[in-house]
């Protein structure tokens, strides 16, 4: 007998699932009584794909099948309950529905490359107090980020990236304990990143905050944190970065160009793990230090500064083209012409 998409749970059970990005989070149902949701959840589905103008991509939404069988739906194995909805390059239109609440055991929602997606994020959103992965990219949901995210205090995975969203980042996300990654590149954001992102959570490892118009300086505080990954790239961020860098450190990608940066390159230590450090169109100054060459160093780029002296040889400082190097104040030696 198949089972059917469930509102309802089973006998208590505590399940580790894996997410994206190796995220594990236990599942647990409440007790051994039946737990009904407002809304029969097949029905909120149907609401669901008709606030979409019943796209041809949500045929096999059909209220006369089980919903766990259908296109882009997942339900828990053990309880069927619906916990993952991921719409991806589909040909919706319209808004995220405030219906979206009514699936309350949603742990993972994805709406990405969705050119027609408009609007707001609604605010009943905050309902769903079991979500994990909240993406909704590439798409032309606009507006100012709503502060009220904060209240999914158990998001590890937070994607807004290439959309239309405008104002300042609300310093309240800081209040996500949880995050081990947060994407709000490529929007229209504009203002300072918020002090309170001095104290993000130490789970924090991949920030993308590339491509917008940020301006200011990094908050104080990322030195004392340890990221994989980090992206500002073309905003216009200034002053000293250095902090993010140091022997102890394990961040292994790190992309600052096209910004108004100004700090002294010569005595930064370099952590062992770094492979990519893009830091061209920016006002450093300085030498490059000889650490450079202990790197295993997949990309380098620091042309368009204010450096000077002669490339350090080793590592694989020399197997780079010149456009890594080029347009600096008196840089030279290989791959540059040598030094005078």
């Amino acid at each position: 007998m198949t089972k059917k998409c469930s509102s309802k749970s089973s006998n208590p059970l505590t399940t580790p699932t894996t997410w994206p990005h190796g995220i594990r989070t236990p599942i647990v149902a409440v007790g051994t009584r039946w737990i009904v949701t407002p809304k029969p959840i097949k029905k909120v589905l149907l609401k669901l794909k008709q606030s979409f103008n019943n796209p041809y991509h949500l045929a096999s939404w059909d209220p006369d099948t089980d919903c766990c069988r259908w296109y882009a739906v997942d339900c828990d194995p053990k309880t069927n309950r619906v916990n993952d909805l991921h719409l991806v390059s589909a040909n919706l239109s319209g808004q995220i529905p405030e219906e979206i609440a009514d699936l309350p055991y949603l742990e993972t929602l994805i709406f990405h490359k969705i050119t027609n997606l408009t609007g707001n994020i609604p605010t009943s959103i905050v309902k769903l107090s079991k979500l994990t992965n909240l993406i909704i990219s590439w798409t032309n949901v606009s507006g100012h980020i709503p502060s009220f995210l904060s209240q999914l205090k158990n998001l590890s995975f937070l994607d807004l990236s290439f959309n239309n969203f405008s104002g300042s980042i609300p310093s309240s996300l800081s209040q996500l304990r949880n995050l081990s990654g947060l994407r709000l590149d490529r929007n229209k954001l504009t203002g300072s990143i918020p002090k309170s992102f001095g104290n993000l959570t130490p789970s924090l490892q991949y920030l993308y905050l590339s491509h917008n118009q940020f301006t200011g300086t990094i908050p104080r505080g990322w030195g004392d944190l340890n990221f994989t990954l980090i992206e500002l790239q073309r905003n216009k961020l200034e002053g000293d970065v250095s902090s993010l860098l140091g022997k102890n450190k394990t961040i292994i990608y790190l992309d600052l160009n096209r910004n108004m940066l100004q700090f002294d390159i010569s005595e930064v230590e370099f952590p062992y793990s770094l492979t990519f450090l893009d830091l061209n169109h920016n006002r450093i100054i300085g030498s490059l230090p000889e650490g450079l060459t202990q790197l295993r160093l997949d990309g380098l780029n620091v042309s368009y500064n204010r450096l000077c002296g002669p490339i350090p040889k080793g590592g694989r400082l020399q197997d780079l083209e010149y456009t890594s190097y080029f347009h600096n104040r008196c840089l030279c030696g290989a791959p540059l012409p040598d030094c005078k």
